[in-house]
């Protein structure tokens, strides 16, 4: 039998990956300074037609997913010439999550320090509690909500040179149905590579505004509004509390079917609203005739001025965003900024439009301040922010687990994985 092999994490790039619906992403970066990244290489592949594997954030095929990220980290590796990518640090949202507060306690019986371990602990029976008092349910990410030690509260994880007697870790619990984590778990096994650690995608977000606008946003109080091409979500957060998390199954994507419908094809569509989309009407300050070929199988050209595009968008955009924001105006009071991000949010006028609808301020989220000066333009897009977040995260994961080893999944565990799927429905 083949020995696994076996590396220590801190001697390999660090490697996200953003499960889309429209497509699989995966950055390679390495810290260059304190909360400042380089990036040495990004891959994108996008989902075909007929073989669509993450639909909504969640994976559906594991076998096609698996295939897809084992696809993109060897495009990756031979981009940043390593002869590969074994594990890699993933991001984890979907139309059924939701959150829970959640705590531990430990009594040391003395004071003294409080170990990495010992917080590893308490935070894995923090997942057990919940997962136990309902088996069709897992914990997708447990973000630290604030520490008593001796009790004494504060809000940051205790450091190694801290010591208490008395501990307690309270949580914020995302979590969803048990297939999100089995169909994650399983399509990096048939990848043939590990899961890192894993994070909910509101955290990735939220630690890169933080970083970059100082964290005084959130004692301060947030939301993030999270635009993606299947799923819109939103998420509300305030001094060491997620207030909400609320999804929607809707995002650009169902902006371009509603432009396809119009009769031209999907590309064409998606260029159209890319290219010439509007978020209001009422944002187009030079109106101009646009002449679209129409689909093959009605032939000729379609013509649209670009109010009429931006006024049908708009219809579009309400039904998406209108259940959100019906939740931020029951907190909007209490919150400073809503950042905008996500690939859907590059819609022209789309911080404008939503700041009408709104009395907080409201701005795009930015994480260009993580990333060294030279780094090219379009990795500053928001559609780039969850990835850079997840590599942020990464890197903190990295700093308080040492020397930890990577094990990549054997021969007879992907074996069994494919032999399961022979009897397994997919979700």
């Amino acid at each position: 039998m083949a020995r696994r092999q076996t590396q220590i994490a801190d001697t390999l790039p660090l490697v996200a990956i953003d499960l889309g619906s429209e497509s699989v992403r995966a950055m390679a970066a390495r810290r260059i300074a304190p909360d400042l990244f380089q990036i040495l290489g990004v891959e994108e592949r996008p989902q075909k037609l007929g073989n669509v594997c993450v639909e909504q954030g969640i994976i559906t095929q594991s076998s096609n997913a698996g295939y897809v990220i084992a696809e993109v980290l060897k495009l990756l590796a031979n981009r940043i010439g390593v002869d590969e990518l074994p594990t890699a640090f993933v991001s984890v949202g979907g139309q059924s999550m939701q959150i829970v507060a959640v705590h531990s306690k430990r009594d040391q019986a003395r004071r003294k320090e409080i170990s990495q371990a010992l917080l590893d602990e308490m935070e894995q029976e923090c997942k057990q509690k919940i997962e136990l008092r309902n088996p069709e349910v897992a914990v997708l990410g447990l973000v630290p909500s604030f520490f008593r030690l001796d009790g004494v509260e504060q809000d940051d994880v205790p450091s190694p040179e801290q010591r208490a007697a008395l501990i307690e870790a309270h949580y914020i619990a995302f979590y969803g149905r048990k297939a999100i984590d089995t169909q994650l778990q399983k399509s990096f096994s048939q990848a043939g590579r590990s899961i890192e650690h894993a994070f909910v995608r509101p955290e990735t977000l939220l630690s890169a505004f933080a970083t970059c606008d100082g964290n005084h946003i959130l004692s301060g109080g947030c939301a993030v509004l999270d635009f993606g091409a299947q799923t819109t979500s939103l998420t509300v957060y305030k001094g060491g509390q997620y207030l909400l998390n609320k999804v929607v199954p809707k995002g650009g994507y169902h902006i371009t079917r509603m432009l396809e419908q119009q009769g031209m094809n999907y590309a064409t569509a998606e260029v159209l609203k890319k290219k010439y989309g509007f978020a209001s009407p009422d944002l187009v300050s030079k109106d101009a005739r646009l002449r679209i070929p129409a689909s093959p199988e009605i032939g000729g050209e379609l013509i649209f001025s670009l109010t009429e595009l931006a006024s049908a968008i708009e219809l579009k955009l309400h039904e998406i965003l209108a259940p959100l924001l019906e939740e931020l105006h029951k907190v909007e009071a209490r919150i400073g900024t809503l950042y905008i991000t996500g690939g859907g949010s590059m819609l022209q006028g789309m911080a404008e439009y939503v700041q009408s609808q709104t009395s907080m301020r409201v701005q795009y989220g930015a994480h260009n301040l993580l990333l060294h000066r030279d780094t090219e333009e379009k990795y500053l897009s928001p559609a780039y922010t969850s990835l850079v977040g997840t590599i942020l995260l990464g890197q903190d994961y990295r700093d308080s687990h040492k020397n930890q080893p990577v094990q990549k999944p054997g021969f007879f565990d992907k074996v069994k994985e494919s032999t399961l799927d022979m009897f397994i429905d997919q979700e």
